[in-house]
């Protein structure tokens, strides 16, 4: 499992460095007179300058208001339009440059991408289109860079978007895979057992069935009382093994319950309850916990319960945090505790079986999952399981 780009991770900060670079693009830009700038510029220009930095900061918010950035680049490039014509406040030291900044091209990627509404952002990349265009005044090489500078964005966003749908029902079709590999092997268990249980049925119980009757038949033909007493024992031992002969093909017939471990919802639950029994612990948890599958919340649970077991026994009195990191492709889980305040009890100490841990790296290693555990640097010691998100179970299919 790979650990997602920092980007995807950070994606405030992301969108932050993204707009920082438009403002230092397109005020390197403007200041080179490949937009609107003045060949003598004056104190509108440089408070326009200003104007412009603060809208291309505007990209920062470009995933939750796409159509508020959208709005604010074009209000910023319609105002100096209409500053240099018809007002005349401005004359641009070349009159067959595009006025919008270059941040407009990020700008029109995000409608089509971040929202529901098709149409809306439709309309909107319109009058977005139009505005930087200038169509009142007609210029091929205007129009045209225009055209390309408000296409690119949506384009990128429909391609974008159309990858993404592509690869969700890729996914949603390998888990179904999985889903229905995982019942036909389930169906493939359920049968063998009922053949197994129709064999014993009919195989064995039928054999010691004879054994009970030959013995029975044999009490009451022999002759001493040492034969007829050994006959009865042998009736006797026979009827008590078809007693657990029905029994055991019972079981077989029967599906086995559901695992009644409880998921990672139980884990707030069994951080209060060490610490009401003396073992304070804090849970911290990052992420979506329903990106967790079944069988991974209850590994986890399982890890958690073992690891605050652990520190009662070895590290009585020591704080101890639970961190769970939820992510789409692995569930992080560390236990940590700081060193005991006191020695450990040698009677809870030698209570146990000492595989806890041992039986937990088996069981991870089932559901491809890894688990380190040892001494921390601060003298505590440390729990770290990393898990699949997704395994397969027939809980996932409901």
């Amino acid at each position: 499992m790979t650990e997602r780009p920092w980007h995807r991770r950070h994606r405030l900060a992301a969108d932050v460095a993204i707009a920082a670079f438009f403002v230092v693009l397109d005020t390197g830009t403007t200041l080179a007179g490949l937009t609107w700038w003045p060949a003598h510029p004056g104190t509108l220009a440089w408070v326009m300058l200003g104007v412009q930095a603060l809208a291309c900061l505007a990209l920062a918010a470009r995933r939750r208001a796409p159509l508020t950035v959208l709005a604010v680049l074009g209000a910023f490039t319609l105002a100096v339009t209409l500053l240099i014509s018809p007002v005349g406040a401005l004359t641009p030291a070349s009159g067959s440059n595009v006025w919008a900044p270059f941040a407009t091209v990020l700008a029109a990627y995000g409608p089509l991408y971040y929202r529901q509404d098709r149409r809306t952002a439709l309309v909107a990349l319109a009058i977005f289109t139009v505005i930087i265009m200038r169509p009142w005044e007609p210029s091929l090489t205007v129009m045209t860079i225009g055209l390309l500078r408000t296409a690119a964005g949506p384009l990128l966003a429909l391609y974008f978007t159309a990858r993404r749908r592509l690869v969700l029902a890729l996914t949603e079709r390998a888990q179904r895979a999985e889903r229905e590999r995982h019942l036909l092997a389930e169906q493939a268990r359920a049968e063998e057992r009922a053949r197994l249980a129709g064999e014993m049925h009919d195989i064995v119980t039928h054999r010691v069935s004879l054994m009970v009757l030959q013995a029975g038949a044999l009490g009451m033909t022999a002759t001493d009382e040492a034969t007829r007493q050994a006959a009865e024992e042998l009736r006797g031992a026979g009827c008590q093994a078809l007693d657990e002969l029905r029994d055991l093909v019972g079981i077989l017939r029967t599906m086995p319950e559901e695992d009644q471990t409880p998921s990672a919802a139980g884990l707030a639950t069994l951080v209060a309850e060490s610490t009401a029994v003396g073992t304070p612990a804090e849970l911290v948890e990052d992420g979506d916990r329903a990106l967790a599958s079944p069988v991974v919340g209850r590994t986890a649970y399982r890890i958690v319960r073992e690891a605050l077991t652990n520190v009662r026994k070895h590290a009585p009195g020591a704080r101890v945090t639970v961190r769970v990191e939820y992510g789409d492709a692995q569930v992080r889980l560390t236990v940590r505790n700081t060193p005991p305040p006191r020695e450990p009890s040698d009677a809870l100490v030698g209570t146990g079986s000492g595989l806890g841990l041992a039986n937990l790296r088996q069981r991870l290693e089932l559901v491809h999952g890894t688990l380190r555990a040892g001494p921390a640097p601060d003298g505590g010691f440390s729990v770290e399981a990393t898990l699949p998100a997704y395994v397969p179970t027939a809980e996932s299919v409901v």
